[in-house]
């Protein structure tokens, strides 16, 4: 289930050595990274390995071109071939999740969710999200972000008990106070939303329909999770995470939207396209056409959920009582320890994943990820054995130095780039 038998060890990268002769000190901190990633576990549910390919399209001599506009209308000469890429890039992603319209250029998922708001909204609106308590994004209205500061946002919450989308409250919500628009999406909800559901509650009060999927994003190319295209007016994702592409942004919209769409990602937010980054989203968009993707996505929903059962064997408090997708939040309170000193203890171990806020409102918990794991060649058995070395790491801190060396022999034996 690797994601590609070629090496691609930073010796070997293009111009590597050169960068070790010009500069030691960025070299060395690129070969300290890669050990890293290839000597401990990486369950941070954002990440992922890409295949060589999309590294490739990163570090190729795109990167030196400016391409401010859209193809066949550039604001610089030169751009005959990356409009090209640019070209392909759009019409991967529409056929790969049956979108009438995509915009492949914004930089981040961030800047992908500023675009859709800048094209439906003006400041002032109301907009109703899911709380940030509850795992709403920065982007969903917190006063740090411009979406806070901007908009007025309104968040729903979760079921107390179940930790589930309470869609009455969804809907109590935006009958009293008429948003301009609904975002459903969140970076740690382990359960599909019901994007029918949200569809019936916008159309209710005359909203717009926006699916943040920077998460499910991958699961959905892969026919693991549902498709929220047919159903939102626009869909703001990453390219990263289970997808496998470069960190970047992708908006995904039907025709009558698609000028907003273009106006509020250029020239309104953002100015030229990063060219190898289009580039290398095009790539992961071809390879995630492919049938060995399909059977990785639902290898990764497996992983997690075995992952999942396992935690709970274990003693920990998994939310929603398991998940759906590739992600797990839990709390580790159970166990005697906060959320913060746990992830700091399994860090120590070699296994690599974040906080969460918890929907219950007390401290913080675990938030993690199957999909790098996944893209390494690992499967059930190692996600059980996974589970006890988080139990076993989190009752006894002095274990802390015998589960590392376990967890460091389970990293070599699944390289993410084996060679």
């Amino acid at each position: 289930m690797s994601v590609t038998t070629a090496s691609v060890h930073s010796p070997h990268l293009p111009g590597f050595e050169a960068l070790r002769r010009q500069d030691p000190e960025i070299a060395d901190v690129i070969l300290g990274e890669e050990t890293r990633q290839a000597t401990s576990l990486q369950l941070i549910a954002a990440e992922n390995f890409t295949s060589p390919a999309v590294l490739a399209a990163l570090g190729s001599p795109l990167a030196n071109k400016y391409a401010e506009g859209y193809p066949g209308a550039r604001h610089h000469g030169g751009c005959e071939l990356v409009d090209v890429a640019e070209k392909i890039a759009c019409e991967r992603a529409m056929a790969l999740f049956g979108a009438e319209h995509a915009n492949v250029q914004p930089h981040s998922g961030s800047s992908a969710v500023l675009a859709a708001y800048a094209a439906l909204l003006r400041p002032g609106d109301t907009v109703l999200a899911m709380g940030l308590p509850y795992g709403g994004h920065l982007t969903h209205g917190s006063p740090a972000n411009f979406s806070g500061r901007w908009f007025d946002f309104v968040g729903y919450g979760v079921d107390g008990e179940s930790g589930l989308i309470d869609y009455e409250q969804v809907h109590a919500l935006a009958r009293e106070h008429r948003p301009r628009a609904i975002v459903c999406g969140s970076i740690s909800y382990p359960r599909h939303p019901d994007y029918a559901a949200f569809r019936e509650i916008a159309d209710a009060v005359g909203a717009y329909l926006i699916a943040d999927a920077a998460h499910p994003i991958g699961l959905v190319a892969g026919g693991a999770a549902p498709n929220p295209v047919p159903y939102a007016d626009v869909v703001c994702a990453t390219t990263h995470k289970v997808l496998r592409g470069p960190r970047g942004g992708l908006i995904l919209c039907g025709a009558e939207l698609a000028e907003r769409i273009d106006r509020a990602v250029f020239p309104f937010t953002q100015g030229g396209a990063q060219m190898h980054t289009v580039a290398a989203k095009a790539v992961a968009f071809g390879e995630a056409a492919a049938p060995a993707f399909t059977a990785y996505a639902h290898h990764v929903v497996a992983n997690a959920r075995v992952l999942a059962a396992g935690l709970v064997a274990e003693g920990f408090t998994v939310t929603t009582g398991g998940t759906d997708t590739h992600l797990i939040t839990a709390d580790t309170a159970p166990l005697g320890i906060e959320g913060q000193a746990a992830r700091s203890r399994l860090a120590a171990a070699g296994m690599v994943l974040d906080t969460c806020a918890l929907p219950w409102g007390d401290g913080r918990g675990i938030r993690l990820g199957t999909a790098a794991v996944t893209t390494q060649g690992m499967g059930e058995a190692e996600m059980a054995r996974l589970a006890v070395l988080f139990g076993v790491v989190l009752r006894e801190e002095r274990e802390v130095r015998y589960v590392a060396e376990e967890v460091r022999d389970l990293a070599r034996a699944y390289p993410p780039y084996p060679g």
